[in-house]
């Protein structure tokens, strides 16, 4: 996954969830400004935006928006670390055939209505029908990955509904994307939501298939790269 057009920041504060404020750089004779930028992920990003941290914008040449700028990568000690919350389900449609589970996937189809949800990916293949949620993970502390970075209802609920798929023929499947390249496991953040934190176990038991993927990321492109492992 590539964007079109991307620039170097300096971040400077987050006015509200949705917004943010940028320094960046001047050309030739221009000073440099402070831009309002979109940002594309509504979670805390503590751990992330902070003041005086690297970050990477997409400019937008559409005249109807109210800033031109999108906030999608930041740089956390040596690592850059994309934050853009919309991004993990391409990045999982574009390299969910790299995944040996999904080696012989033949069709693939976003937001599959299934129950009273809209599930990321379903894929068919060999005769089988895979339900496969999309987790974006941004959070990291020493090189272990977790998920959420805040509490959420809505990813509690689609792991029970993936549980219950089972009754109905589907493999169910959770793809946490790793927004990082360089992580040593990944486990589900217990301290923020031990709700989400005991459904992703109990999926396990029930049998749910669980994988986590590190990604490839440049201040303007993220492809899906290695697995790493998952300790509930």
């Amino acid at each position: 996954m590539k964007y079109d057009r991307v620039i170097q920041g300096t971040f400077i504060d987050r006015p509200n969830r949705f917004i943010a404020n940028v320094r960046i750089k001047g050309e030739g004779d221009v000073p440099d400004s402070v831009v309002r930028c979109h940002v594309k992920n509504t979670g805390r990003c503590r751990e992330l935006l902070v003041p005086g941290a690297e970050v990477f914008l997409s400019v937008s040449d559409n005249p109807s928006r109210r800033t031109k700028y999108d906030l999608i990568a930041v740089r956390k000690g040596r690592r850059l670390i994309n934050m853009d919350s919309q991004i993990p389900n391409d990045v999982a449609e574009e390299g969910l055939r790299r995944i040996p589970f999904f080696s012989s996937m033949e069709t693939v189809t976003r937001e599959y209505r299934y129950g009273n949800s809209r599930i990321d990916i379903m894929a068919e293949g060999a005769g089988k029908k895979y339900l496969i949620e999309v987790k974006g993970v941004t959070l990291e502390n020493d090189g272990v990955v977790s998920f959420p970075d805040a509490p959420t209802e809505r990813g509690a609920k689609h792991v029970r509904e993936l549980i219950g798929s089972m009754k109905d023929g589907y493999i169910p499947c959770l793809l946490f994307v790793i927004q990082m390249d360089d992580a040593e496991y990944f486990e589900p953040a217990r301290s923020i939501d031990p709700v989400f934190s005991q459904a992703l176990k109990d999926a396990e038991d029930a049998g749910v298939h669980i994988f986590a993927y590190t990604c490839t990321v440049e201040p303007d492109s993220i492809e899906l790269k290695d697995p790493v492992e998952v300790r509930l």
